[in-house]
């Protein structure tokens, strides 16, 4: 008995130490913009607003979360559309080798990241003429997450009745019109989290824009943050601090949104 009640105490002494590891910090991040003199430590805040109006008057923190929310709508919209058609195409058609091209793309996504590829996506974007161009940095962004997406998507797809489609195409629905009234209200769960996986993704993306785009009004607020220092390069709490919690806010409101909505299932939409 001694024995198994020095092990429940062990185990929640474990998980307290884990919380506080993880907690503490978000706390200081909700804390830290609402007090005038913020530190690293934890304390309660005297709630001014001083840190808002000094990111407010600066120059380019604002338009860096515009920025960002450009990237990362335009990458999702680009991603879950191209991923949706190759997900939806690969799960109906019987192709010689499908799957081990599937398994291929993922994992060579996943060896040939970013880093791996900076050399040879900025010598791409160079001949393209895609230098300090948003668009061209979309495309180059949903070109890395694709093939992640497209073996995510094609879960859902395959979770999919077939009856439906061959119901719609005796009634002379085009594929086209298959896809957007049958197939995409059945795997909106699916294409749901895939939007969220990629603005996730782009939105703490810091290298690609980074390298690829060096006019400052055209940065997001992941490149845009680490500008929030002092002339003697010290970290500026007050404004780094109220800068990261406006940089989260759109990120866990969009996450609670389509978690109530969808609840990020990973199945289709028919219940069984």
């Amino acid at each position: 008995m001694t024995r198994f009640v020095l092990g429940r105490i062990g185990f929640y002494t474990l998980i307290a130490v884990l919380l506080a590891f993880f907690t503490i910090p978000l706390l200081w991040l909700v804390t830290a913009p609402f007090t005038s003199d913020p530190t690293y430590e934890v304390s309660v805040p005297d709630f001014t607003w001083d840190n808002f109006a000094a990111v407010v008057e600066h120059p380019y923190a604002l338009p860096s979360l515009w920025n960002s929310v450009v990237l990362s709508v335009g990458t999702a919209v680009l991603v879950v559309l191209l991923s949706a058609l190759a997900a939806y195409a690969l799960s109906r058609v019987r192709l010689p080798g499908r799957d081990a091209l599937l398994y291929a793309l993922l994992l060579l996504s996943s060896i040939i990241t970013g880093t791996a590829a900076m050399v040879p996506l900025f010598q791409l974007a160079v001949e393209l003429n895609l230098i300090d161009s948003q668009l061209g940095l979309i495309l180059i962004l949903s070109g890395g997450l694709l093939p992640a997406a497209i073996f995510m998507l094609k879960d859902f797809m395959d979770a999919t009745p077939k009856s439906y489609e061959e119901s719609a195409r005796v009634f002379g629905a085009t594929p086209l019109q298959i896809v957007r009234h049958v197939v995409v209200p059945l795997v909106r769960p699916g294409l749901a989290t895939i939007a969220v996986w990629t603005v996730a993704n782009v939105w703490g993306n810091f290298l690609m824009p980074y390298l690829l785009l060096s006019d400052v009004e055209k940065q997001p607020a992941a490149v845009i943050t680490y500008t929030l220092y002092t002339e003697g390069g010290q970290a500026n709490l007050s404004m780094l601090s109220t800068f990261g919690l406006l940089y989260s806010i759109p990120v866990v409101l969009m996450y609670l949104f389509v978690s109530k909505k969808y609840g990020f299932r990973f199945h289709g939409g028919i219940k069984r």
